[in-house]
């Protein structure tokens, strides 16, 4: 006959070797916490060296950095609103209990800090609407709308640049889009406002002349285009 396989009883861990796991596991954790509070503070007091030199060798502790990376509304960036034209053009400055908004290609931009956006500034102009075509082709007047049909390589890449311009800049920031209606393919096309010399300079001439207005305007302010 053959004999039954009894398992034996394990043995019943103790009181004392209950506390000894609870031991280890606490040594285990702090000793994990104290890796990573060690390395948070040799972080932070490199980025107080870092500081500290910056300060001591250029007067700034941002080494003179002026780029959007230093400002919390990069990481923090303020709700995104949807505007129609019509909502788009009460933030043109003429009210000074609002802001002063610019769109360029779709994008809503807060210029307010800009002096040259405000009333009577060289850029005043772009304000309060989408004017993305005026920033291809330097027609301010005649090219304030979103309609981009017929330009030029050169122009849409003139655009593309100023929206970048934008995007990054230190006292700029986006607060929403414009949404537009639908452009009619049948309707005319917008004349350019010096068609005769606008051909392969396209861009960069454009640049020129928009550097050259602000500057008769206003040869003390600062320069953005």
């Amino acid at each position: 006959m053959a004999k039954a396989n009894i398992p034996l009883p394990k043995p019943k861990q103790t009181r004392e070797d209950n506390d000894h796991q609870d031991v280890s596991v606490s040594v285990e954790n702090a000793s994990e916490h104290t890796g990573f509070v060690q390395a948070l503070r040799l972080i932070l007091y490199l980025i107080i060296f870092i500081a500290l030199a910056g300060k001591f060798l250029t007067g700034s502790y941002v080494w003179e950095y002026e780029g959007k990376w230093i400002h919390l509304r990069t990481y923090f960036p303020p709700p995104q609103r949807l505007f129609t034209e019509r909502e788009l053009a009460k933030y043109d400055g003429m009210d000074p209990d609002k802001p002063v908004y610019l769109g360029i290609d779709g994008d809503v931009y807060d210029v307010t800090k800009g002096k040259a956006y405000q009333p009577g500034g060289p850029y005043h102009v772009l304000t309060g609407v989408d004017a993305a075509r005026a920033f291809g082709t330097g027609c301010f007047k005649t090219h304030r709308t979103h309609d981009l049909r017929a330009l030029s390589d050169a122009e849409i890449k003139g655009i593309r640049h100023w929206k970048k311009f934008y995007e990054n800049h230190p006292n700029y920031f986006k607060v929403g889009t414009v949404l537009h209606p639908p452009i009619d393919p049948s309707s005319p096309i917008i004349e350019g406002c010096d068609t005769k010399n606008k051909n392969k300079t396209g861009a960069k001439k454009d640049t020129a002349e928009r550097r050259a207005l602000v500057q008769e305007r206003d040869p003390n302010i600062h320069q953005e285009f």
